[in-house]
């Protein structure tokens, strides 16, 4: 088997620092499935004097990958590559369909499924009157086995074959494209904070570890709302993607 140190080649030519062309490389091992959750990397020192390096820049690559949550060290065992990110562009897709494209063995645990009273965000959302009966969901995400995402959406009653034991098999947007709704464009807002007790415990976070927050409001082909969803990301295991074009 080839050793990770075959695996990566430096480029001391190069302006980017060693530690980082160190760190890109192992990252994408990691992406792209060749170091896989749970293996161990060599000792920093034997890499280290395998690459050609110094200790403290292979060091420095490692920690960079320990901070975005790609790699763990425990001690007695050594350092671990953990479940990589999932990074998902930002479009008016779901998240369940993010994951099973990329093969991450979406599952699902349905927290709540009930008919509410909107109040007055959620009313305003799907355009309704406060007080109107609207259906509400919360659920729990996870991407091969590890918990991802807090999801909480609410939808207008009466669409075709809503349930809570399909929303267990399958992802909302399936469903909805499944009832003959025509997703067209969203109002989508991203932004950040710290962890509930209630969400640490579900996300196996500490309180107060960074989550990232998305709310989208989704709109069919005539322009009606047909989801508002209030969602919540470990922050160490997803990221969003944009693509900016100047003008």
């Amino acid at each position: 088997m080839t050793s990770l140190a075959q695996r990566i080649s430096i480029d001391r030519a190069s302006p980017v620092p060693l530690y980082f062309q160190l760190a890109q490389q192992i990252e994408e091992l990691i992406s792209g499935g060749e170091l896989a959750p749970g293996d161990r990397l060599e000792n920093e020192v034997q890499l280290a004097d395998r690459l050609g390096v110094s200790r403290p820049t292979m060091r420095q690559a490692i920690q960079y990958l320990v901070d975005k949550g790609l790699l763990v060290r425990k001690r007695g065992v050594g350092t671990q590559v953990v479940h990589s990110r999932v990074r998902r562009q930002v479009e008016l897709t779901s998240l369940y369909d993010d994951l099973a494209d990329t093969r991450r063995a979406p599952r699902t645990e349905v927290l709540s499924f009930e008919r509410v009273p909107a109040d007055e965000v959620v009313a305003g959302a799907l355009q309704v009157d406060p007080g109107s009966e609207v259906v509400s969901v919360r659920r729990l995400r996870f991407a091969e086995d590890e918990p991802l995402a807090l999801l909480h959406n609410h939808l207008p009653p009466g669409i075709k074959g809503l349930t809570s034991d399909r929303l267990a098999e399958t992802g909302l947007y399936r469903l909805l494209r499944e009832s003959g709704v025509q997703l067209r464009v969203a109002d989508q807002t991203i932004g950040a904070r710290g962890a509930s007790t209630a969400e640490a415990r579900l996300l196996h976070e500490r309180r107060g570890a960074p989550l990232l927050t998305m709310t989208r409001t989704a709109y069919d082909h005539g322009g009606r709302p047909v989801e508002f969803g209030d969602h919540v990301y470990r922050a160490s295991m997803y990221s969003f993607e944009l693509t900016l074009l100047a003008r």
